[in-house]
């Protein structure tokens, strides 16, 4: 859009007010969103319907062990990989590889051999690692540094909105199916139709240079990097103390997804009735990551006592979640599975589990949407938050990777929520200390920050 010929050199520098620019942060972070609304939403869903639709949870068990453990090294690496191939290559690779992990389910529907859904866990895990590396540069220095909290929630809101379609869609396919142990065909063609057009769309995001925020200013200053400063780069990380404080926080992140999914979830409710729960489950993560990332944003002048706050609100809520997940835990066992709930038959029985199954994905959005807003104050350029995400996404799927493979050897379920509850609320008190020590008021900028006025790039 260029300037009208009538204004003069100086007018010509004002910025361009929309937030709808297609090189806006708002768009942008729309665009990610969308992305992941169609590829890691919809694995989401797939994955919370407890045993990837499967009786058997072992063959999802399995391939999630080798995805966590391929995603736990090319998450660490994929901030590198983004810094050298640049957004669009990054994310349309990663993204190709959702709909091949949701086919191999429609393989093992007609076939039960684990080799395939287990290859493409191990390659799944790599594409992973490429998107959410991307994804969370994006995220977290596109927007303005004030305002991190709220674009963090806008992306969760649109990305969440996957899993509660992604929730549908077993739900009324299955709907008529209620003494079924598996979905049927059409519900995994459904989800790898969505993941194909998240790959499609992944061609639409455009690199941190060509954004502009509102005010005028470049995004970030990129300069692409190369493979041997990546590698520097991505080894100082393990030393970073910053880093060092977030690890026990990301390990939690995801390690709890095994026990809510298959032991929650997957052991309590019959199959129509998961993708029901799945769909309230993701809606409660929306409502959760709005929550927290207005408090991180507006609840007072402080982004250190804002900080603060968003820590005692997750950690108390925190409890609670998981305080009640315990007395329903106390109630069954593996070994003395009840028999399973539906969301018409059952009445006051369902009613219980189903309110803990959404507050744990209330929980869930709130503890990352607040880990990404952290992140997101450490620094503002892409390449280091790159590296940043990328570290965090690849501890957190090692502990996911652990998780799985620890449902895989029958732990008794008590045993997975204690551990569970246990990781995360050892990541608080040190999440108090990187507030204390790393997290600057607003008005002291962020490391790394560029201020840079390009009043051309309006022009494109």
């Amino acid at each position: 859009m260029g300037f009208p010929d009538n204004l003069d050199q100086e007018s010509a520098t004002l910025p361009n007010k929309s937030l709808f620019r297609y090189n806006s942060p708002l768009v942008q972070v729309s665009l990610i969103g969308l992305v992941c609304f169609c590829c890691p939403g919809m694995y989401g869903a797939l994955v919370g319907m407890g045993g990837g639709g499967q009786v058997d949870p072992t063959a999802v068990n399995n391939a999630n062990t080798a995805l966590y453990t391929t995603f736990a090294v090319f998450g660490i690496l994929g901030g590198g990989i983004y810094n050298v191939l640049g957004p669009r290559l990054t994310l349309a690779s990663g993204c190709s590889t959702y709909a091949l992990y949701a086919g191999s389910f429609l393989y093992y529907n007609h076939y039960h051999h684990q080799t395939f859904v287990i290859i493409a866990g191990a390659i799944l895990g790599i594409g992973a690692g490429f998107l959410w590396a991307g994804e969370g540069a994006i995220m977290t220095s596109y927007p303005p540094h004030d305002r991190k909290g709220i674009y963090i929630s806008l992306f969760w809101s649109i990305f969440s909105m996957g899993g509660v379609i992604g929730g549908l869609i077993p739900f009324v396919l299955n709907y008529n199916r209620s003494e079924a142990g598996s979905v049927n065909d059409a519900t995994y063609i459904g989800f790898m139709c969505f993941m194909a057009v998240g790959a499609l769309l992944s061609l639409a995001i455009l690199p941190p240079s060509k954004v502009i925020r509102d005010d005028g200013t470049n995004c970030t200053k990129v300069e692409y990097s190369s493979v041997s400063t990546e590698a520097t780069e991505i080894l100082k990380l393990f030393f970073n103390w910053k880093m060092l404080l977030i690890a026990p926080a990301a390990w939690a992140g995801n390690f709890f997804y095994s026990y809510q999914f298959t032991n929650v979830n997957g052991a309590l409710f019959n199959l129509r009735t998961r993708g029901l729960n799945g769909v309230f489950y993701w809606v409660a993560q929306i409502l959760g990551s709005i929550g927290i990332g207005y408090v991180l944003d507006f609840s007072l002048s402080s982004r250190k006592m804002r900080g603060y706050v968003g820590i005692a609100i997750v950690a108390l809520l925190g409890t609670a979640v998981w305080g009640g997940g315990l007395a329903n835990q106390l109630k069954y066992s593996r070994r003395n599975l009840p028999e399973k709930l539906d969301f018409k038959d059952s009445g006051a029985d369902y009613a219980g589990p189903f309110v803990l199954y959404l507050s744990y994905g209330l929980l869930d959005a709130m503890f990352q949407t607040l880990v990404y807003w952290f992140i997101g104050c450490l620094a503002d350029d892409s390449e280091t938050l790159s590296r940043y995400t990328g570290f965090y996404k690849g501890v957190q799927s090692a502990g996911a990777a652990v998780s799985w493979q620890i449902d895989t050897r029958k732990v008794p379920f008590l045993s997975e929520l204690i551990v569970s509850w246990s990781l995360m609320t050892v990541g608080y008190p040190l999440l108090l200390v990187l507030v204390k020590l790393a997290v600057k008021d607003d008005e002291d900028g962020e490391e790394g920050a560029e201020k840079q006025v390009v009043a051309s790039s309006f022009a494109h």
